[in-house]
């Protein structure tokens, strides 16, 4: 049987982490994606415990492309049978301002990481993924504005990664690329990205990790789908 392996950045905490953690506990080799390697190695250790099998953690800092382009040459290298790449990692800007406050700095460095720097790591991981019919899965949130948060940095920059995915999902049909692209909505999640806000109707991050897990495992094709797991319910 054919090793499958998981490249999840932003895998040393969060919903990161428990996806990285359940896609291991059904079978896939996870490999870390990090930016910093004492939280990297201290996620490995825990997932060893767990039982999950973490081949190793790759450097990833979204907001330096050079440094993204070394990351891709080293996991063809060491990983030469990646075959999903979950782009997980990124920033929540300053979600406690509304629009007509919001920073054009905070604007730029968000969308900068959320977009753009997941853009540069997709792009480079390509030609690997291609080479294994692998598929990309990208960790975001609903386009369309949620009057009970929306936060304009964030939602901008998911927005932006939305229509990546829905712009490669189309090109990966029309020139049969044997690459499958989709997104994933986890909807309301407790993590340190939210403040570890716990309100009705949020979930935790070991539900989230395992359905995400099911769902990349269904055997059914997502090309081009945006998924919500929970989706927000609108109050009466």
């Amino acid at each position: 049987m054919k090793e499958k392996n998981a490249l999840v950045t932003g895998a040393n905490k969060g919903i990161g982490f428990g996806i990285a953690k359940h896609l291991g506990l059904s079978g896939w080799k996870v490999i870390i994606g990090a930016r910093n390697r004492e939280r990297a190695e201290k996620a490995i250790g825990e997932l060893a415990s767990a039982g999950v099998d973490a081949m190793g953690w790759i450097h990833i800092e979204l907001t330096d492309h050079d440094s993204l382009e070394q990351a891709a040459r080293e996991v063809g290298e060491r990983f030469q049978g990646l075959s999903l790449l979950v782009n997980n990692a990124g920033i929540p800007g300053d979600m406690s301002v509304d629009s007509l406050n919001t920073k054009i700095g905070d604007i730029r460095e968000t969308i900068e990481v959320n977009f753009i720097g997941t853009f540069a790591l997709t792009k480079a991981l390509l030609p690997l993924l291609e080479r294994n019919n692998g598929r990309i899965v990208n960790i975001t949130v609903p386009t369309e504005i949620s009057p009970y948060w929306h936060p304009l940095a964030y939602v901008a920059s998911k927005a932006a990664q939305n229509a990546m995915m829905g712009v490669m999902a189309t090109e990966f049909e029309q020139n049969n690329t044997p690459v499958e692209i989709f997104s994933v909505h986890p909807g309301p999640t407790t993590t340190d990205l939210n403040g570890n806000m716990a309100l009705p109707g949020f979930h935790d991050i070991e539900t989230v990790g395992r359905k995400t897990a099911e769902l990349i495992n269904d055997g059914q094709n997502h090309q081009g789908e945006f998924i919500e797991l929970y989706p927000i319910v609108k109050e009466n």
